[in-house]
């Protein structure tokens, strides 16, 4: 059968999908499994000529692509600054692209950065998944993960299990006894599955094992709701440990709407190190991350790459630990 003239709408339309779709599929963009079997059927039938639209690659575009999960977080914002800052200096744009914790919105938008031609891309993601994986494989330009471990590509991570269990070996050193645990949902595996280990592990060796935990989700709404669930539960609770500040100052609020007192009552610690957590009554003991470290070390990497130039497989930012006086002390 003779080649067909045709064209993506045309091709959109007998597929029964968007014209972008189609764009997509024939540029190597993320399209759902079941959809590109719609339009491979469609080319096949027709017997279509996909070469027709083959992009040209641009030269070097001196842009930088970085994909985030939030704009609206404290972390997200020293990566995202300290990014945009090295990048200025050496003469690069910086292209901020959000998700909103969502992870198909996410894969769309690495794909549209590496159509734009971007020289690179930074990726800041609360989960690598396998679709994730093979638009890196695919990606010819070089790609940085933050904050999550990628085995078979460039990341930078926090030390999520040993800043855990650091907290944790805290708690448990000051008598601690009946403990619980706000973490995040395990589809973040640094914070959600790492940093959570740590955390028991510290507690554990100090015989600690008893513990109540609780999921949610990285909001200050969602450690008001575990805080007051773990209220119900257990009356005697006597520390609540937290996987970000966030959560902690949900748990200030329900605590204290409650009539219980921090530390006496009840101590708090979390994650983070915003600089809100000083100023609340009692300022909160929690751990900060080198978020400025790791988005400089990001864009460091990224143009490293690009260059030609040797770079770790894994670099690990470091921690510090901020005593505040939520934590009641052993007597």
């Amino acid at each position: 059968m003779a080649k067909q003239k045709m064209t993506m709408a045309d091709i959109a339309e007998l597929s029964g999908v968007g014209k972008s779709t189609v764009s997509r599929y024939f540029n190597g963009g993320y399209v759902k499994q079941a959809t590109k079997e719609k339009i491979q059927k469609v080319i096949e039938e027709y017997n279509y000529e996909p070469n027709a639209f083959a992009r040209l690659k641009a030269k070097k575009s001196n842009v930088i692509g970085v994909v985030v999960p939030t704009l609206n977080s404290k972390i997200t914002s020293r990566v995202i600054t300290s990014i945009d800052r090295y990048l200025r200096d050496k003469e690069y744009t910086t292209l901020i692209k959000n998700s909103d914790h969502d992870i198909d919105l996410e894969l769309q938008n690495i794909q549209r950065l590496i159509n734009l031609n971007v020289d690179g891309i930074l990726i800041s993601s609360i989960s690598i998944t396998k679709e994730h994986k093979k638009i890196f494989e695919e990606a010819q330009i070089p790609i940085v993960v933050l904050a999550q471990d990628y085995e078979e590509g460039i990341s930078i991570v926090d030390d999520d299990y040993n800043a855990g269990r650091y907290m944790g070996r805290y708690i448990g050193k000051n008598a601690h006894k009946k403990v619980a645990y706000i973490g995040v949902y395990e589809i973040d595996e640094a914070v959600g599955i790492r940093r959570k280990q740590g955390v028991m592990d510290g507690l554990a060796e100090y015989g600690i094992t008893d513990i109540i935990v609780g999921k949610s989700d990285y909001s200050f709404i969602g450690g008001q709701k575990v805080t007051r669930e773990i209220l119900e539960a257990v009356e005697d609770v006597d520390a609540i440990i937290c996987a970000t500040d966030r959560l902690a100052f949900g748990a200030y609020k329900i605590l204290q709407k409650k009539g219980k007192k921090i530390p006496e009552d009840v101590s708090v610690t979390g994650f983070g190190g915003y600089d809100e957590s000083s100023l609340l009554t009692p300022e909160l003991t929690t751990l900060k991350f080198d978020s400025y470290g790791m988005g400089y070390l990001g864009a460091e990497t990224v143009l490293k790459m690009i260059k030609g130039e040797p770079v770790s497989k894994k670099q690990i930012v470091e921690y510090e630990f901020i005593e505040g006086t939520s934590v009641k002390k052993k007597k």
